[in-house]
This record gives structure tokens, sequence and C-alpha cells, in this order.
């Protein structure tokens, strides 16, 4: 399957050594000695149940983290994912290394065993034996140790999972939110949980409980810039995967300014892409949210519609989409469409973001749009909306939408966009063909 590549890869790859006497000597690595996916000289060796052997860094990236469960070279499903080490191989390498020194080639060190479940299980009883002694240094002595495992491979990773080392931190994280002086240790403890999401039930179980929230919201208001980073981190996942704990996070004091200061004062786009989608599943629950609207009021009030105009006028894919999101979550209400009208920089930003970020940027900013002209209506100010809109080219836009294809609700709403902006349309109106630039109709 992969002979034909291997060997054309094999030739380009044969390493020329210059001798002293200024004669070019070719050396070429033999065939047993290199991995079958990475054309590469083995470090670790390891053979599968099929008994291919091959690098242990290359088949565990190809069992791990593309997800495969065949053989690369004979396609056979694996009857086993662990691959046992090759010795003897690996000892003929080391050999082959010594013996072609001089021409570069350094022995490879003697890889050390890899981490076992049950290694991992002692860390894992060590962890609870010391916090439940109250030993602050040592659970983070070790909480650090499984960081180090979890950044070795993929498989180590799945390993630790696997142990229930999501329960253990977050039973350990719950445990030391009592004294608020372990503020260090509780965000080492975050640092760690957000290495090994998402969360299974019991983990999240722990981590909604009343303090295990008091002290998120706490380092997301008072921690260091990596605390803050890995609380929102951890409130998104716990937000978007149990709605119907919203309440509870909100009743939290301060939790509701901790995320909008996050975008007010943004950290960095990874942080701010967490704090909007924690925000998001806030104003748009798919639940039944009693407070909802009081929830987008006081997001208004901190200024949270200006914020998100100003960051949608330069911002990364992730982070337009999400915005976006937000605010029409934030324009379900009236006082948010207020907010939103009463801006002169959201209708022009709206209309630049169709057809130029992605599917579902536009249909944010198509909603928005139309949300924004029925609000104008209701108010007499149609015209405003609709001329601020024109002016950038929205009407062709809209157009064009309907060419290119989108959902049946977004074309229903460019359509009653369109029919109110034709009423406007002969007063002014420009285009910008920068913005079809390169658009691929789907016919």
């Amino acid at each position: 399957m992969i002979t034909a590549y291997r060997n054309r890869r094999a030739s380009r790859n044969s390493n020329k050594i210059k001798k002293p006497a200024d004669v070019e000597v070719e050396v070429t690595i033999p065939e047993l000695f290199r991995c079958p996916i990475s054309l590469e000289l083995m470090k670790d060796p390891v053979t599968l149940a099929t008994g291919i052997t091959y690098d242990r860094e290359s088949i565990e990236r190809w069992i791990y983290e593309d997800g495969k469960n065949t053989c690369p070279v004979t396609g056979v499903v694996l009857t086993s994912l662990e691959p046992v080490p090759n010795h003897t191989i690996r000892r003929m390498i080391q050999d082959w290394c010594v013996e072609n020194k001089s021409y570069g080639f350094d022995r490879i060190p003697t890889p050390r065993a890899p981490t076992s479940a049950a290694q991992v299980s002692q860390i894992l009883s060590k962890i609870v034996s010391v916090r439940d002694k109250g030993n602050a240094e040592g659970v983070m002595e070790l909480v650090v140790k499984i960081k180090d495992l979890v950044k070795e491979s993929e498989r180590i990773k799945r390993c630790i999972v696997s142990q229930g080392s999501a329960r253990v931190l977050t039973e350990t994280f719950e445990a030391f939110s009592e004294n608020q002086e372990n503020t260090s240790i509780l965000e080492e403890i975050l640092s760690g949980l957000t290495l090994i999401l998402p969360f299974d039930q019991e983990a999240k179980s722990g981590l909604w409980s009343n303090g295990s929230l008091r002290t998120i919201v706490k380092i997301l208001k008072l921690g260091t810039l990596s605390g803050q980073r890995n609380a929102v981190f951890v409130l998104k996942e716990l937000l978007s995967s149990d709605q119907t704990k919203l309440e509870e996070f909100v009743v939290v004091e301060g939790s509701i300014e901790a995320l909008a200061k996050l975008i007010k004062e943004p950290i960095d786009p990874t942080t701010t892409n967490a704090a909007l989608l924690a925000i998001y599943h806030l104003v748009t629950p798919t639940t039944s949210f009693n407070q909802k609207e009081t929830l987008i009021k006081r997001f208004l009030e901190m200024g949270l519609t200006e914020k998100l105009i100003e960051l949608l006028v330069d911002c990364t894919q992730g982070v337009c989409e999400k915005a976006l999101g937000v605010l029409e979550g934030l324009c379900s209400i009236d006082e948010g469409l207020e907010k939103a009208c009463t801006n002169a920089l959201t209708s022009p930003v709206l209309v630049k973001k169709l057809l130029r970020v992605s599917d579902i940027a536009t249909e944010f900013s198509v909603s928005i749009l139309w949300k924004l002209s029925n609000y104008a209506k209701s108010i007499g100010e149609e015209e405003g909306v609709a001329m601020e809109a024109l002016q950038v080219g929205g009407f062709q836009k809209l157009l064009l939408l309907l060419q290119v294809g989108s959902s049946l609700k977004t074309k229903e709403k460019a359509c009653d966009l369109l029919k109110e902006w034709n009423l406007h349309r002969g007063r002014v109106e420009c285009i910008e063909s920068m913005d079809f630039k390169n658009l691929e109709r789907p016919f």
C-alpha cells in the first residue's frame, strides 16, 4: 500500500557523508531499520499484532491521533492497539549507529519504558492520600507529574483519562476550595483539567458544587493570566455540556462581570474564544432559563454590545463567529436591539461579514440584520438602518447569498430584508467588488 512511496522516499533520504579525503560516500539506512510510516530511522521500534515493526511515535499518532485501527502496511484490523517494544531491532539499530558514527549517525538512546495504567493509578492514589493529609505542596508536585505525562503522547493521555484522573482532580479541587489561600494549587489543578477535556459526568458534578464554582469565578477575576485562561476553559466546558446548571453559575457573585472582563480586556484570542462561547451559552440557552432576559440586560449595562462590534472590525474567524453569535443573543430583546441600532458601526460591520468569514458567520449576520430591520420598522426608523446597509453593498450581497446557497431560514430572512431595502435602494448605494472575489457557486 505504501511500498512504492516508501522506496522513493528511501532513495531521497539516503545520507551522503564526505570522508576526510573528500570522497563522497553514500550510506543508506537499512530498510529493516526504517519506520514504514515516516521512512526515517526508528528510535523506539515497536511491533503490532500483525508482526510489522514501526517507530512508536509514528504508530501511536496513527492509532490515537488519527483514530485508525488497522495496520498501515497490511491493512489488517488490529486485535490489540498496544504495540510491543522490539528490543532486538532496537539493539541492531544501536549497533549500526555505532558502526557508522564516522558518517554522522549518533547512537540512539535506549527509550524508557512507556507509562502503564498501573503507574498512573499509583500516582492518582498518591494524590488522594496526600490530599487527605492537607499537603498542598505534595499535591502540586503530583499534579505537575500528571501534566507532564499527558503532554508526552496521546496514548498516555488516554491512559490517564481512563484511570479516572478527571474525577480525582475535581475532587481535589473541591477539597482545596475550602481554603482560599491555596490559590496556586487550585490554578495548577485547573491547568491539569484543561489537558484532559472533555470531562465525564462524575467530574462535572464535582465542579458544579457551590464551593468549586465560587473558586473558579474567583480565579477568573483575580487569578494569574494563565489561571484566568484555564478557568474560562473549564467554565466553557461546563456551560456547554450541562445547560440545566446555568442558574447555579449566574447566582455566584461576580461571575457575569468576570466573563465580560475577559472580552473587554482580552488576554489572547484563545481565551477570548472560550469566554465568548461561555457567554453564548448563557444568552442563547437551549433549555428553559428564567434569568435569560435579566442576564442579557446585565451584559448590556457592561457595554458588551459596543465591545463586540468593536471586536468584529478586526478579529480571527473563530472570534468573529462567536462574537456574532453572542451579539445575536443580545439582540433577542428590545434593549439589545436598541443598543445595536444606535451604534453607527453595527450595520456596516454586519454587511462586511456577509459571505466573507464562514457560513455560520453569514447566518448570524443576516439574522441580526433582520432583527434590526424589524425593530427599526417598529419604531419608525427603518430608513436609517436600510441606508446604512445599502451604502456598503448590502443589497447585492443578499442577492448573491440567495444564489450561492444558505439555509432555508436564512434565505427567508434575506428575502424579507431585500423587500424592505428595495424601497430605499434608489436613494444611495455603493458596492465593494472585493467582497465578491473568489466566491464559488454550488452549481
